[in-house]
């Protein structure tokens, strides 16, 4: 087995232990997605997609939200500290320093974008919360914080994904009244005959 497959076992065996249910699911999707909307995808992107919230993995490091009165400020300390572990086990793994270097400025600008990779990537991670970690969001938050997570999500979409979204069913009717809501309130235009 090659070091870049040994690296990404590291990091599925520590993501594996995040008290998050829903990561280890969420990495794997957050890669299926990437590879559907680019089967191209390099080996950082691919990297930086199952390990891009790496950091609530490690319960000694985590970023913790209440530590910052910004949501903003905490994904982006978030993605930081997700790039400086995964760069820690990239390393170790004796991974090539452009491959660790891409992979990790991708999970730095996971949260934003910013460039052609960076934006995929944001696009992958945006849709496996709506594909996958709603429900689980939903019934450790609640209906009013899933609908400020949900809105924030939605805003950071790219309209292709925004599209698809709006094709998203939900057997959960709360979940869909959420995701009308923040369908109407985002886009006035694409609210009726969606969701």
């Amino acid at each position: 087995m090659g070091k870049i497959e040994l690296a990404k076992q590291a990091i599925r065996k520590m993501i594996s232990k995040s008290s998050v249910e829903e990561d280890p699911i969420h990495a794997e999707n957050t890669l299926a997605w990437v590879l559907k909307l680019d089967p191209k995808a390099d080996k950082a992107l691919q990297i930086a997609a199952l390990a891009h919230d790496i950091d609530r993995a490690c319960p000694e490091t985590k970023t913790r939200r209440q530590d910052y009165a910004d949501y903003d400020a905490f994904k982006a300390e978030h993605a930081k500290n997700g790039a400086r572990i995964v760069r820690k086990i990239l390393e170790g793994h004796a991974v090539s320093d452009e491959i660790t270097d891409k992979a990790c400025a991708l999970i730095i600008l996971h949260e934003v974008g910013g460039n052609p990779e960076a934006d995929l990537l944001k696009d992958a991670d945006s849709i496996s919360y709506f594909d996958h970690n709603l429900p689980f969001y939903f019934g450790r938050e609640g209906y009013v914080e899933t609908k400020r997570r949900c809105m924030w999500g939605y805003q950071r979409l790219s309209n292709k994904m925004r599209t698809l979204l709006a094709t998203f069913k939900y057997e959960h009717k709360e979940l869909t009244k959420i995701m009308r809501e923040v369908i109407i309130e985002s886009d006035p235009h694409k609210g009726g005959g969606c969701i």
